[in-house]
């Protein structure tokens, strides 16, 4: 049985990109518009996983994942906070240290950064299942890393600059 997913969002073409692109990954998909309708499906349908915009009109993201938390039957319900990056701070670095626009907050917390590739947002989502699959206890760091360098699209040219220092050019 696949596994089931709520995706939630008020801008409906980006509700639309991940909703196709999650069942073109074989998961089942189930829709809400706002923070409300959000908390009415997540009774109705049970998900394994929501995706949660951070900024909604009226019930905004904080809030819906608040009263998840508030609720025993959803407290440990895992969700993917998604936001507009706003400052480098809101960057991860990954488990080889490269930094990335998406991260783990904490035991079934995560985030991610708009705009976003759909096939890494796949990626993330199997690996949100396997940690919550996993049986390994998971430590919250005290604090997360800084990060390095900003996020910006590396182009050829720089990155043929980097190998060539590396070599000694």
């Amino acid at each position: 049985m696949p596994k089931k997913i709520l995706v939630v969002d008020d801008e409906r073409h980006i509700v639309r990109l991940i909703q196709v692109n999650l069942e073109r990954a074989e998961y089942e998909v189930v829709t809400a518009f706002d923070g409300k309708d959000a908390l009415e499906k997540v009774d109705t349908e049970n998900p394994d996983l929501v995706i949660l915009d951070a900024v909604m009109p009226e019930m905004d993201g904080s809030e819906v994942l608040e009263s998840l938390r508030r609720n025993p039957a959803t407290r440990e319900l895992p969700v993917i906070m998604v936001n507009q990056r706003a400052e480098n701070n809101d960057l991860f670095l990954d488990e080889k240290g490269r930094l990335t626009t998406y991260g783990r907050m904490s035991q079934t917390e995560y985030a991610w950064i708009k705009p976003f590739n759909p096939t890494e947002l796949i990626s993330f989502v199997k690996r949100v299942f396997a940690d919550q699959d996993s049986s390994e206890a998971y430590e919250v760091p005290a604090q997360p890393p800084a990060p390095t360098a900003p996020a910006q699209p590396v182009s050829r040219w720089r990155k043929m600059e980097e190998v060539w220092r590396k070599i000694g050019f």
